[in-house]
């Protein structure tokens, strides 16, 4: 029996995880594995009404479950930032959720804007660090809305904090077994003191691990591969900022947003698991958005929680559901919302 705490939250966020439950109800009958789901209404819509984003008991109650599945979180009557920093860094800081982990995936049937690219090019991950670097949130404002405003944001990052990200990723690449090759992509050359802590403590550990190819990119020069030779790469493991811009151009050469899902992990505590687009809320109702990314987070969720051999049907099946897909975008598919959740609950 595993608990799942389930935030569905805005837009489409909860139709997309409507449909990802399904498939797991449906391949825990198969397996033998019993799910007991305890949604939650943060989001939006709870901020408009109470003007509340996450309570700090909130925290203490999703410690409680072995996984939390997440829709997503976006309102256009809420300011930017307000829902982003109060929901998802709270979560992510506050459950120590240290490694944001993205697979890209380019699957049979789907459409990469690369040139020339196929399926057998395009498989790799990216370990993002996921609780320090930029977005931490230290430094202010001096002088604000004056001319001479002056406005600070620090980059912290500590030893433990890279040592562990480092770590995760070399140890993912040895369980891949595939190219086993790790780069680190970063900007050495210009952010010379952070960067060089993460230089430094990669060379070391890389020691640990001589069946893994240690490999250092640039960011910008990651950014020119991922294009040009994505058939490069087996994992990458980067800084949170930086993780955050690839991984979207990542999302975007294996097919985009719709197919994209992410976990935010913490190996010893409390996951979370996600389709990486956003709330998309015209689309909210019409049971026309793609559910996939959603499937796939709860395959990665699977994945987490040990049961790999679920997880290894589900991605099958889904896998084979995308064959049959016209298309990955929002009223394209080919069939409905809760169509494709049946076609992949069905072929479990």
């Amino acid at each position: 029996m595993y608990k799942i705490a389930v935030i569905p939250g805005d837009g489409t966020g909860p139709e997309v995880i409507n449909e990802g439950i399904k498939v797991l109800k449906s391949i825990g009958t198969k397996y033998g594995i019993s799910f007991d789901f305890t949604k939650f209404d943060f989001g939006g819509t709870r901020y408009l009404k109470t003007g509340e984003t996450l309570p700090d008991s909130a925290l203490d109650d999703l410690r409680s479950f072995n996984a939390i599945y997440l829709g997503a979180i976006g309102h256009p009557d809420v300011k930017p930032g307000i829902l982003e920093t109060g929901i998802l860094l709270k979560l992510r800081f506050g459950l120590d959720q240290y490694i944001n982990l993205r697979p890209i995936k380019l699957y049979p049937n789907v459409e990469t804007p690369l040139a020339n690219k196929g399926p057998e090019d395009i498989d790799f991950m990216v370990v993002r660090e996921n609780t320090e670097g930029l977005y931490i949130g230290s430094g202010g404002f001096l002088k604000k809305g004056s001319p001479d405003e002056v406005a600070i944001q620090e980059m912290v990052n500590t030893r433990k904090g890279v040592e562990r990200c480092i770590r995760y990723a070399f140890e993912l690449t040895r369980k891949r077994n595939k190219k086993k090759k790790l780069t680190l992509s970063a900007k050495t050359n210009v952010l010379i003191h952070a960067h060089d802590l993460w230089m430094r403590t990669f060379n070391e550990v890389a020691e640990e691990y001589p069946d893994i190819e240690a490999d250092y990119a640039h960011v910008d020069a990651t950014t020119m591969w991922m294009v040009k030779n994505p058939e490069w790469f087996d994992v990458i493991v980067t800084t949170n900022m930086f993780g955050d811009i690839i991984t979207d151009l990542g999302a975007m050469i294996q097919g985009g947003m719709g197919i994209a899902a992410g976990g935010n992990i913490n190996p010893e505590g409390v996951s979370m698991f996600e389709p990486i687009g956003g709330s998309a809320p015209k689309y909210t109702g019409q049971n026309v958005i793609n559910p996939i990314a959603a499937i796939f987070a709860a395959q990665m969720m699977l994945s987490f929680l040990g049961e790999d051999e679920a997880a290894g049907a589900l991605e099958k099946s889904a896998v084979k559901t995308i064959s049959k897909m016209k298309s990955m975008g929002a009223g394209k598919m080919g069939y409905s919302t809760s169509e494709v959740g049946d076609m992949v609950s069905e072929g479990v």
